[in-house]
């Protein structure tokens, strides 16, 4: 009698679960981000803004890490060496992007480093000396959420350097990041562009939300009253390390579904890839052996089945 679990209608049945479970971290991030534009949509005074059609977005989100996965494999078997930057104010979505980057990606390829302040030691050495450390390897992808930009903006505005530390920093970054270019890394650096009326908005969502209250910080809520200081900094930083070794390129963020988009077709865009020939792989057959008696665990080893 055959069992129902070689049934290749059950296989099938099985296989396309797996494929709809590996999709609901994504789907459960976009619920909870429509939980909360419904839970604050009384509480504020916000334009409605054209959003892009949910089918639409989560095809070309699905096709387009189907993309990064073949840039991973060709960036692991190249050697290639792959520095992203994401700037941009607070709450502007770069976090988002990099969720999704990230999301279907081997966590030993590619990573996120997102260094805290700086500690009392290292605020004593060369100011890119810290960042350095975790600059990419060969057949490495690096995601510096926020990076050595920080003194050309919460540092400047928020006074923690001297203007003579500004001055030099614009120096220093031309030419500090030419030679990361020479040395062969690849060097990407987005900034996400929100308005006013935006970051007004999703601090608000934030303030109301439990769940998200731990991504406001006394230092981002400063920066809401700094706004036109930050745009200034912006501007200068733009300015001076806009160069064509690493030129900056803006993503419009309002809409976060075309940001991710955006932000992702871009970046595959500025990497040559192609596809990596892989070996077939046949799973052997399982040994067994006669004289093995596999023991029971015992029941209160286990986690009790609430649900």
């Amino acid at each position: 009698m055959t069992s129902s679990a070689n049934h290749p209608a059950f296989e099938m049945e099985r296989i396309k679960q797996e494929i709809a479970d590996s999709f609901d971290e994504e789907l459960e991030m976009e619920i909870d981000e429509s939980r909360l534009e419904t839970m604050f949509q009384d509480l504020a005074d916000h334009p409605e803004q054209e959003q892009i059609d949910r089918r639409l977005y989560f095809r070309e989100l699905f096709r387009l890490q189907h993309e990064l996965v073949r840039l991973q494999d060709w960036v692991q078997t190249q050697k290639l060496k792959v520095l992203v930057i994401f700037e941009g104010r607070d709450s502007a979505g770069k976090g988002g992007v990099i969720k999704r980057v990230t999301q279907r990606l081997n966590p030993r390829v590619c990573r996120v480093v997102a260094l805290p302040a700086p500690n009392e030691r290292e605020r004593t050495q060369w100011y890119f000396q810290r960042y350095v450390a975790h600059l990419p390897a060969a057949g490495e992808i690096v995601l510096f959420d926020r990076s050595w930009y920080n003194r050309a903006g919460v540092e400047r505005v928020m006074g923690f350097c001297t203007d003579e530390e500004v001055e030099e920093f614009f120096r220093s970054v031309p030419e500090f990041e030419r030679m990361l270019v020479r040395s062969g890394i690849i060097l990407l650096k987005y900034w996400f562009s929100i308005t006013d009326e935006e970051q007004q908005f999703r601090f608000s969502m934030r303030i109301h939300d439990p769940l998200k209250q731990w991504k406001l910080s006394p230092m981002d809520v400063e920066s809401r009253r700094r706004w036109e200081d930050y745009t200034v900094a912006k501007e200068a930083m733009l300015e001076h390390t806009h160069i064509p070794e690493a030129p900056w390129w803006v993503v419009e963020a309002v809409d976060k579904k075309r940001a991710r988009l955006n932000c992702i077709a871009h970046l595959l865009s500025q990497i040559p890839y192609g596809e990596v020939t892989r070996e077939p792989v046949i799973l052997p057959a399982r040994v067994r052996h006669d004289d093995y008696i596999r023991h029971p665990v015992p029941p209160e080893m286990y986690v009790p089945a609430i649900y």
